[in-house]
């Protein structure tokens, strides 16, 4: 598998005319090699000339960390005494271009930038995005068992198994966590609960407000999956909301408009259609029901060893979606001071048609716990 995308890297590199790739923290390492580097001030970054072989430069106290694939990379562990920037840099001395992984701290590159003044730099996410966005069958499977997850945590919330009148949104957000766990995810990435007005903040981060009786929460949560050591996790993502009693009138039209929406988008996102129509095709349903200015984000974003990458479902983004390309479909509506709500799945792009990873109940759940 690692060979595989090492081979696919090199061709991407030679094709933008890049002499060598080098990635530090950040999901293209553990992606590339197994790898996930931690976010230290000791430099780790991975060497891959066009032609030659990977090194991985490493702290030398960090090396029994790594699962050893020789045949992929060798390792260079560095002392305490010596200089890792000097040592990438010696390592590459010469070459004309280079890429440098989105996520590598800034004070390595401008060490590097120093050391090496006539390079041209250039993002690597030109290169590694890409082909990190057409999933192969197995990132898939790994996907589905993390949609899978997240659904049966779902269920119970909407099943009224999660308690929430009374409960503080941080109480409910803990829970969705320590659920998200007992599902086989190594960590969780966010545990939004949004009640009331709070459901008008995408984002919102949860607090210390008690869920009332006869308002709507808003659940958007997921993971990364724990993978055997030395594979990357693969993330979950979804976003469902309830309503703690009967929803007003108004209320239940707005969201049965979000319903249509998100389905007509999770229809339309089929292989040589456009990112962008995707959104237009919600923001559209959205618009005819006078809701779509409240419709404040793109539609979605791709999914896979993180949380968010290529493809973006977003106006602007013209390039035709592709089989293999698993991305977040996820309409909304957020009226300030009132209420908000989502609709969130993650769909793959394939021959046969979209596909819907999650299959939670997509209709407002009422609880009255």
């Amino acid at each position: 598998m690692f060979g595989e995308r090492l081979d696919r890297v090199r061709a991407a590199m030679k094709g933008r005319a890049i002499d060598v790739l080098l990635l530090s923290v950040g999901p293209d390492l553990p992606w590339l090699v197994g790898y996930e580097a931690m976010p230290l001030e000791r430099l780790t970054m991975l060497v891959v000339p066009v032609d030659g072989e990977a090194e991985l430069v490493m702290p030398g106290l960090e090396v029994a960390r790594v699962v050893e694939r020789p045949d992929v990379f060798s390792i260079r562990g560095w002392t305490e005494t010596e200089d890792p920037v000097r040592l990438v840099a010696d390592r590459i001395r010469g070459v004309a271009t280079a890429a440098i992984g989105d996520r590598t701290w800034s004070r390595f590159l401008v060490a590097l930038q120093h050391e090496l003044p006539d390079v041209a730099w250039s993002s690597a996410g030109t290169v590694v995005g890409p082909l990190r966005a057409v999933k192969t069958e197995s990132e898939i499977e790994r996907l589905q068992a993390a949609a899978s997850g997240v659904d049966r945590v779902a269920a119970a919330l909407q099943g009224g198994e999660i308690p929430l009148i009374g409960r503080t949104e941080a109480e409910v957000s803990a829970e969705l966590g320590q659920r998200i766990l007992a599902e086989g995810h190594a960590r969780v990435n966010f545990a939004i609960v949004a009640a009331g007005e709070n459901a008008a903040s995408p984002h919102h981060h949860a607090g210390d407000r008690v869920i009332q009786p006869n308002e709507v929460v808003l659940c958007d949560f997921g993971g990364t999956t724990a993978e055997p050591h030395g594979q990357p996790g693969y993330c979950s993502d979804i976003t469902r909301c309830v309503y703690t009693g009967p929803p007003p009138s108004e209320f239940m039209e707005q969201y049965d408009a979000l319903f249509e929406a998100q389905a007509s988008a999770v229809e339309a996102a089929t292989a040589g259609t456009a990112a962008e129509a995707v959104d237009r095709v919600a923001r559209d349903r959205l618009a005819a029901a006078e809701l779509d200015q409240w419709f404040i984000h793109r539609l979605g974003h791709g999914i896979g060893v993180e949380e968010h990458e290529d493809p973006y479902l977003v106006e602007g983004n013209s390039v035709p979606l592709e089989p293999g390309n698993a991305f977040s479909i996820e309409p909304g509506f957020y009226i300030g001071g009132k209420w908000g709500a989502r609709i969130e799945d993650i769909v793959v792009c394939t021959d046969d048609g979209p596909q819907a990873l999650n299959r939670a109940d997509h209709a407002l759940a009422v609880v009255e716990a």
